[in-house]
Parts: C-alpha cells; structure tokens; sequence
C-alpha cells in the first residue's frame, strides 16, 4: 500500500514543480499540499474504505482548483493549464469514478460528479459519467431527463437528446414528466431549425444541401409524441401540461388546437376542463391591443372578460354539479377579488359575485367545508355580520361532527360580542364526540375568563376535565393550573395542584409549571420544590434527563438545599434512566461538576 501511495504523490511531482516554477505557490505551500494529499492518500488506500474520505479528498483538490485560478487571475498568468489543472481535473475525475463504482446506489455522488464536470466544461467525461449513471439507475426519470436536457441545450444535439428520451420511455413507459420533456425537446428542436432557416433565407444562402422538413418545422414530431402519450397517460393534468408548454412556442396553433379539441372531447366533465375553458377567456380578451385605452375603458374590458369567465362557469356548474367544480368556480371568485384594482365599481361587482357563487353553491349543498371560512373572513370583512351568523349556523347544520365548523361559528358569534355563545358552546359540546374536542374547551374556557365571572370559569374548567380524553385532558390542567395561579394566588394554587396530581395522565410543562410558580415566591421553600420534584421524576424520571439535573442545581444553588442528597439523586438517576440517556446524563453531570453548564 505504501509503495502504491508514494507512486500516486510521485505522480504529483511535475505539477507541483510546475506552480512553483511559474510563481503560483511558494515551496511552503508546495509542501503543505505535498503532506495534506499523503494523509489523504492513505485514508482511500485502507482496507476498509469510507465515503467520506473519498468526499474530503475530492473537496480538497477542487479547492486547489479553485486557489489556482484565483491565483492566476492576480497574477494574470495564464500558461501551462494542461501540466497543472488537467492533471488535478484527472485526478479527481479518477476519484470520482472510484468512489461511484464502490457506493454505486448514492445517487447524490453520481449528481457530485455530474456538477463537476459541468463545471471544469469536461463534456466528453460528462458523457461518460452518464451513461454510466443511467445504466445503473435506470429506474430514476429525473436522472433521464437531466442527460437529455444536457444533451439538447448544451451539446446542442437533438439527435442523442431523442434517443435518451426514447431509452428512457421504454423503461418508463407512462412517465407524465418524461413525455412533457420529450414532447417540449422536439417543439424545441423545430424551433431552432426554423430559426436556423430563417436565418439562411435572409442571408440568401442556397438551402438544397439543407434537409428542413415542413414536418417537422410544423411541430409534427411533437405531434407524435402527443398522440403516443395520450394513449397510455389518462387525465386531465397531462393534457393541461402538454397544452402549456405547446402556448410557449408561437408557430404551435394547429397543435394547440388539437390538444384543446381532445380534452373537451375526453374530458368534458371533469372540472378542471372546465376551469381551464373559463380562465382561457381572460387571456383570449387580453390579446386585443389596449395601448391606446382610457383607464375607464381598461376596467371595463375587463369587467367583460371575468363576465365570460363567469358565463363558461355557470355553465359548468350545471353540466357537473359537483364539490370539485363549485370549488373551482369559488377560487376563481377568490383570485378576481383579490386582486389589486383602483376601481371602486369593479371591486364592488367581484365582491358580489363572489358572495353570489357562495350563496349558490350552499343552495346547491355542494360548498365544502372548507370554503365555508374563507366565505365567513369575506361577509365579516363586508360588515355583514348578520348574514355571517346565519351562514355559521348553516355550516354546522351541515357539517354537524366537526370541530373546525363548530369552532369557526364560535369565533364568529364571539367576534361578533353575541349573547348565544355559552348556548352555542353547549350545543357543539352535544354534537361533536369527547375525542376531539380539545380546541373547544380551550376557546370556551378562554372566552370564559374574559367575560364570566371567576366562579363560572372555574366550574368551566372543572367540567372540561371530565368531559375531555385523559390525554387531551393535560392541556386542561396545564391551564387550569396557570388560570388559577393569575386569579387565586399561590395557596389556591397549591392546593389545586395537589388535588390535579391525583388523576393521571400529566404532561412534563405541568410540573415545571408549579415549580416556576413556587420559585417565584419570596418564601420559596425547598421542601415544597422537592415533593414537586419526586412528583415529576415518578412520571418522567426515566425519559428526561435535564429533570434530573436541574434537581441537583436547586439542591445545590437553594439556601436551604443538601448538596449531600446530590451523591443519592445521582444514583437514582443512573438507575431509572433508559438507554443512552445515561450516557447523556453522565456527560451533562460531569460539565456541571466542572462549572461549564
């Protein structure tokens, strides 16, 4: 193994000759690289060889790399890259392609090597780097993709570009994302042979040695892989996609027309069709010319174009009387409203028809639950507080087990200072099943303290331990707990906290809570600290060691403390923790006995 290493940093000797020949590094600094690569050379020589040492080797030379241009670029020397950099560039290309054939499945290695060379513009390596990559990872489309778009925009080839493509289809044959990159490559290549026309046609150059086929400068090719793809790939996101990227290229009207005539024909009733047929009405408006149009003219354009819109919709609703397509139809609203406008009368009008498809869709009983907030935020924001109360109640009508409508009407009435808050409590209570209900309580109890009186508020948070799960019931007691402390005091507090402490489940923050609580009082008296202490560990003593350790600070930092219960609580500790937490105990203990935590 020795001989091999002196070999390899022998092998190293005519380019380090050459830096400091040519003043790019001192004969320091050729040493100090010299003794860095041998201790990096006999970390990849061992028998059992590790990833990351590959990784620091190949980080390494190319941040010697990157120190050499920079130094040329001071200097402005520019000579002999061939007997320094192409040596280095070897070199790690040679790690690389160790490092990819011993961890073969990293794929983030082989992604390594490919930004490598595209860096250092080492295309003939790079084309070897994929195919390597591709015929092991060949079940990875995006790595498939990656080796095409490389071939087409940079190497300029459609030629092999097409190939991949094809290799990859046959291994992923309905690939959405593979035909859309297929099907954009060949638009593509018509493109630049159009443009390439073009520009001999101007310069009045002889094209019988060129071949332009009208086909394929019309997108036919891309026509093709179109008519393959919608065979085997259903749905209407794939004919959505396809048709985007065809809008991207201006000489793609018959294709797009094709694609539109194909998803109105397959899936006239899928909302999405739909939606897509009613938006396009807003782009086929704003390719009229407005330059010369008043602002006024402006606003009404397009005023007439979301009218459109909202004609196709209607339409919609009543050929696909669906959740989906009302939710469509209510987003679109949503967007036209939402957008910037300095006309009051337009902002007005989308404000309204936006309430007005609300107003249908619940007609309809196809609004869903989730659009029932957003309508809500809209009729609050509107001062329509009436017709917000009355759509709350109908929400919960119709969604009578959830607690997010239950919960959103509450917020309504309590918003709105209403006198049925605790009645519309008691009936979200009777609706909804105990599991779940936390986010109930906790509002009510919440509202609670702002507007009942002491008395109430307690006997609320009484019957919401009950009336709750053991595990939702925590969060209860930790409010409970801090509710009383901020109304009655600490000796009420106290006595609560005894009095929670026997009905289990507790949380961690339920004992630090009464801890704080007692190290806030002038008098804190380290016996009561203690018993909240021995509560804590009962529960937690085998799964937090920061418990522990902070028992054995107030044991030591307390005026009335024994440090000499510390040798006892550590014992304790050792015994009761799990796993590797008494490693991470032990460690934590000994910064503490040394003052360093």
């Amino acid at each position: 193994m020795a001989e091999r290493i002196e070999q390899r940093l022998e092998d190293r000797i005519p380019e380090l000759e050459q830096l400091e020949r040519v003043g790019l590094f001192t004969r320091k600094e050729i040493r100090a690289i010299l003794r860095k690569a041998s201790a990096l050379e006999y970390k990849i020589q061992r028998r059992a060889l590790r990833k990351e040492d590959f990784i620091n080797y190949i980080q390494y030379e190319v941040n010697l790399l990157e120190l050499i241009k920079k130094r040329r670029a001071r200097i402005g020397y520019s000579f002999k890259k061939e007997e320094i950099e192409y040596s280095i560039l070897h070199r790690v290309h040679s790690l690389f392609n160790r490092a990819t054939g011993k961890w073969k499945d990293d794929v983030q290695l082989w992604l390594s090597h490919v930004a490598f060379c595209k860096q250092w513009n080492a295309k003939h390596q790079l084309s070897k780097v994929f195919s390597t990559m591709l015929a092991i990872h060949s079940n990875k489309p995006a790595l498939w993709i990656m080796a095409a778009k490389w071939e087409m925009e940079t190497r300029l080839s459609s030629e092999s570009a097409r190939h991949l493509f094809l290799r990859a289809l046959r291994f992923h044959p309905e690939c959405p994302k593979l035909y859309q990159e297929y099907f954009r490559m060949e638009l593509m290549h018509a493109e630049k042979q159009r443009k390439e026309k073009k520009e001999f046609e101007q310069a009045k150059m002889d094209l019988g040695e060129f071949n332009y086929s009208e086909e394929i400068l019309n997108g036919e090719m891309a026509r093709i892989v179109y008519r393959d793809a919608s065979q085997k790939i259903k749905g209407v996101g794939f004919q959505l996609a396809v048709l985007s990227i065809a809008k991207l290229f201006d000489f793609t009207q018959d294709l797009q027309k094709e694609i539109l005539e194909s998803l109105q024909t397959s899936y006239a009733d899928d909302p999405l069709t739909w939606d897509y047929m009613a938006r396009r009405e807003l782009e086929l408006g704003s390719l009229q010319p407005t330059e010369h149009s008043t602002k006024q003219k402006k606003v009404s354009e397009m005023a007439q174009r979301e009218e459109r819109c909202c004609a196709v919709f209607d339409e919609a609703v009543r050929a696909v009387p669906t959740e989906d397509m009302w939710k469509c139809y209510i987003l679109f609203c949503l967007e036209r409203y939402n957008r910037k406008t300095n006309s009051k009368e337009l902002k007005q009008k989308r404000l309204e028809r936006t309430l007005s498809v609300f107003s249908k869709a619940h007609e309809s009983s196809l609004l869903p639950e989730a659009l029932y907030k957003q309508w809500l935020q809209l009729l609050l924001e509107s001062n329509l507080s009436e017709k917000a109360v009355e759509v709350a109640e109908a929400a919960t009508r119709h969604f009578s087990q959830s607690v997010e409508t239950w919960q959103m009407r509450l917020q309504v009435l309590i918003q709105l200072k209403s006198d049925d808050v605790t009645q519309c409590f008691e009936e979200a209570i009777k609706h909804v099943k105990s599991k779940g209900t936390l986010p109930l309580w906790t509002l009510w109890v919440e509202w609670s303290e702002g507007t009942n009186s002491k008395e109430d508020t307690e006997a609320l948070y009484q019957r919401s331990l009950h009336a709750t799960t053991p595990a939702e019931s925590v969060t209860m007691k930790e409010m409970y707990l801090d509710w009383t402390y901020r109304n009655g005091g600490y000796k009420k507090v106290k006595r609560l906290f005894t009095s929670l402490c026997e009905n289990r489940p507790f949380s961690l923050d339920f004992f630090w809570k009464m801890i704080q609580i007692e190290k806030e009082q002038e008098s804190c008296k380290m016996l009561h600290l203690r018993e909240y202490y021995e509560r804590a560990l009962r529960e937690f003593g085998s799964t937090n060691t920061d418990l522990w350790l902070d028992y054995i600070k107030e044991e030591l930092s307390h005026p009335k403390g024994k440090p000499e219960n510390c040798g006892s609580i550590h014992w304790r500790a050792m015994k009761m923790l799990q796993g590797d937490l008494v490693e991470d105990f032990v460690s934590k203990y000994t910064l503490l006995q040394t003052g360093h935590l």
